[in-house]
């Protein structure tokens, strides 16, 4: 390590935000730019490079960050680049939306504040770009065997990207009108400005990937026409059937799910619609769902200038410190943790019926309740305890008109054909069964991310999508493949 005192003398600094009453007024990313980079250097040298370093099995792509933070220390970018991406496709997404798992499991998160991991990786993924260290990488020869890859969020990029580097000729159809998946259209830009999507793309088209967008397969494209035009399809459609809420009055107008209103304020900001059908302006919303989605709609409707906007978790406030005894180190720990969206909301005071910060703690909807013309008013919710059992006399109303559900997602959508196209079988949970090699049991047809593992973190579905890339590249070239597998189908985040 750079300097073994670092851990020592250093305090943790993140990268700043920029001020909230500025930040909700664009969406532009919600960090002051520029300011990473003259902080990164010192906090990388916190690294305390441990002997065993758990940060390496906190994240499934197995990172070797005790490698790069020391890189960085020294101010060796290029270096640091090419560890960096030697485990990751896209360091760039994950560095702005992962939770950072393996700052959890960093060994000076013992006792002390962790080194900040995630920053680091940023700066090194933004610096790489700057610098000219990622250039295509095209394959020196092909293999004459094509891939259909379906799905092109995270783990259908880094398959396609890995398989087409190795040599086969690769085609990512996607549904929507442009490339992403949730990255593009689920995923704020105040928390991923879109130009760090495009160029990744751009690096893959010279790398030879081709990309069908419009392309519903099931539907636009059959199922089992693809199936016979490629020697093997990767299905990675992500987790995208939402999760409902069964309470009376849920058929009111102004209810909506959280995936109908984030793709409609993504595409103001792509400019394909001047205002949201579902804009938030002057509406009094309440979002049912305490995780990231509902964060997401969170600060969307601040700027969106709601009236109020008022976050509904089901689950108690958790603390600020581990629980030692129910989450040890270094498993990933419920803490109570402030989002830029929840820190915006704070500050403005969006939310003069909940907390502080927006969020109403161990709160379930018990209820719609609406006027005359159909449209939703009132929301009814009660207090509940840690067994979600309602708790006598808690009862109450929010005003409200506009409800927005981020309940999360149980497998992919069968609407479309796909599923039944190609004769996938699902689990019980929803996600398509496969086996230890990815495999679907349908020959050539192998299963990643979220449509098969359920859904989860962006690190875990880039691991999945490397790992299924060297599935196919074995099954293609009988037997043997030299890409990496940093996942199984089967495993699982550390847990106790």
């Amino acid at each position: 390590m750079a300097d073994p005192k670092g851990f020592l003398t250093t305090p943790r600094e993140e990268w700043p935000r920029r001020l909230a009453e500025e930040r909700v007024r664009d969406w532009d990313e919600v960090y002051v730019p520029g300011a990473l980079l003259p902080i990164v250097g010192a906090q990388a040298d916190r690294c305390m490079d441990c002997g065993v370093p758990f940060c390496h099995e906190a994240c499934p792509l197995g990172n070797l960050i005790p490698d790069w933070n020391d890189l960085v220390a020294r101010s060796d970018w290029r270096a640091a680049s090419e560890r960096l991406h030697a485990t990751n496709n896209f360091p760039e997404f994950t560095g702005r939306l992962c939770p950072a798992p393996c700052e959890a499991g960093c060994v000076l998160a013992i006792n002390q504040p962790a080194v900040t991991i995630k920053n680091v990786e940023c700066a090194i993924a933004d610096r790489a770009w700057e610098e000219g260290f990622t250039p295509p990488r095209p394959p020196d020869r092909l293999s004459g065997k094509t891939v259909a890859v379906i799905g092109s969020g995270p783990a259908g990029l880094a398959a396609a990207q890995q398989l087409t580097r190795a040599g086969h000729t690769v085609a990512v159809f996607e549904r929507d009108d442009r490339i992403g998946g949730l990255m593009r259209y689920g995923i704020p830009a105040f928390k991923m400005e879109k130009r760090h999507l495009e160029r990744r793309i751009e690096q893959m088209r010279a790398e030879g990937t081709k990309f069908r967008t419009s392309a519903t397969v099931g539907r636009d494209v059959g199922a089992a026409e693809l199936r016979s035009r490629y020697d093997a399809v990767v299905v990675a459609t992500g987790a995208t059937a939402w999760r409902e809420l069964p309470v009376p009055g849920r058929e009111l107008a102004g209810i909506h799910q959280a995936m109908e209103y984030l793709p409609l304020a993504n595409r103001v900001c792509e400019g394909d619609l001047e205002r949201s059908p579902l804009s938030a302006a002057g509406k009094h919303v309440v979002i049912v769902g305490g995780g990231d989605t509902g964060a997401d709609c969170l600060g969307t409707a601040v700027r969106d200038r709601a009236a109020s906007v008022t976050q509904l978790d089901i689950y108690a406030q958790p603390g600020a410190e581990r629980d030692e005894e129910a989450e040890p180190w270094p498993v990933y720990p419920r803490l109570y943790r402030l989002s830029a969206a929840h820190e915006e909301a704070r500050d403005l005071r969006s939310a003069p019926a909940a907390d502080a910060d927006a969020r109403l703690f161990a709160a379930s909807t018990l209820r719609f309740t609406g006027d005359d013309e159909g449209h939703v008013r009132s929301l009814h919710l009660v207090g509940v305890d840690a067994g979600r059992r309602p708790l006598p006399g808690t009862e109450r109303a929010l005003p409200v008109d506009l409800v927005l559900l981020a309940l999360g997602f149980s497998g992919p959508d069968r609407e479309d054909g796909l599923i039944d196209g190609l004769g996938l079988r699902l689990e019980p949970r929803g996600t398509i069964t496969r086996d230890q090699d990815f495999a679907t049991g349908v020959p050539g047809v192998f299963a990643a991310g979220d449509a098969a593992r359920g859904q989860s973190l962006i690190v875990w579905a880039i691991a999945e999508g490397r790992a299924v890339a060297a599935a196919v590249d074995r099954h293609l070239s009988g037997g043997r493949t030299r890409l990496p597998a940093p996942v199984g189908p089967f495993d699982r985040p550390m847990r106790v």
